[in-house]
């Protein structure tokens, strides 16, 4: 009883310690978001900020808690590293998805917020951990692209850079004005603030195909993030006023053509294939 009622001094010393590393750390929370809507921080530095400045207030108050309550912190911070060590060579993945991590952070080829595709996955990016790229699809799902992933591989981001240029691929016949297509095709862009002025947009030829002309429709985008829908619209009005203007949309058709019947074994183009001799009489006996 009193080795526990001496004891019990320094139990709440620890225990007080912890709370106010705690207190500590939501209150650096705080401070770092009202410093980001005040200065207009990056929310990628904050976020990795806030994720550095947490394990080390945590530490640091368990550290001192432990060195409170008699326990050699010295000897549990060398064991620490040696099992560290030992858990760094056995789980190499996952040291190596954290340090690609600290790369991310460091070379930013994204922030929070960016429309980028990576492995051939789309998506917005929702969460940069220590571990995995987070990114939303279209359609709802979460990705968790490991870091190691993202840092080896081409990363295409489409909010990068002020303005983004819509690609739209269509085909005429190749007896078509090519002038009147190209003016219907660029009177079904839109009128409002969806596109800039500068550059214009504008139609080009891509291909002369053996039963059709490939042309395009170049138009660049006010707000990059709207891509998508704008893509769509513009690829539904496009279709809709070259069809109530008659141009022909020609594609691909095999034609089949019946051969007349040859006698067997006759091949094409030879002499046989036309006219057999006549077989010999049968000698008599």
């Amino acid at each position: 009883m009193a080795e526990l009622l001496a004891w019990l001094p320094k139990g709440l010393t620890a225990l007080v310690i912890l709370v106010v590393s705690w207190l500590v750390w939501r209150m650096t929370r705080q401070a770092v978001g009202l410093t980001n809507e005040r200065a207009g921080l990056d929310p990628t530095a904050s976020n990795f900020l806030l994720t550095i400045l947490k394990y080390v207030i945590l530490t640091i108050g368990v550290v001192t808690a432990l060195g409170r309550v008699g326990v050699n912190t010295t000897s549990i911070l060398t064991s620490l590293g040696v099992v560290g060590l030992s858990l760094g060579f056995a789980a190499k993945d996952a040291l190596s998805n954290m340090i690609s991590g600290l790369f991310i952070f460091w070379d930013r080829p994204f922030v929070l917020g960016d429309l980028i595709e990576v492995g051939g996955h789309y998506g917005r990016v929702d969460r940069i951990t220590m571990r995995s790229t987070r990114v939303v699809t279209p359609d709802g799902r979460m990705l968790a692209v490991p870091n190691t992933m993202v840092v080896n591989s081409i990363v295409a981001s489409y909010t990068n850079f002020p303005h983004l240029r819509l690609d739209i691929p269509f085909t005429v016949g190749v007896e078509e004005n090519l002038a009147r297509v190209r003016k219907i095709a660029l009177s079904q862009c839109p009128s409002d603030d969806l596109l800039v002025e500068e550059p214009p947009a504008r139609v080009v030829v891509t291909a002369l195909n053996d039963y059709n002309v490939a042309m395009e429709l170049q138009v660049w985008l006010a707000d990059e993030k709207q891509h998508i829908p704008i893509r769509h619209l513009l690829r539904e009005r496009l279709f809709e006023a070259l069809r109530e203007a008659g141009i022909d949309m020609p594609f691909q058709t095999l034609a089949l053509r019946t051969l007349p019947d040859r006698p067997m074994g006759a091949t094409a183009g030879s002499p046989a294939a036309s006219a057999l001799p006549s077989s010999p009489d049968p000698p008599r006996r």
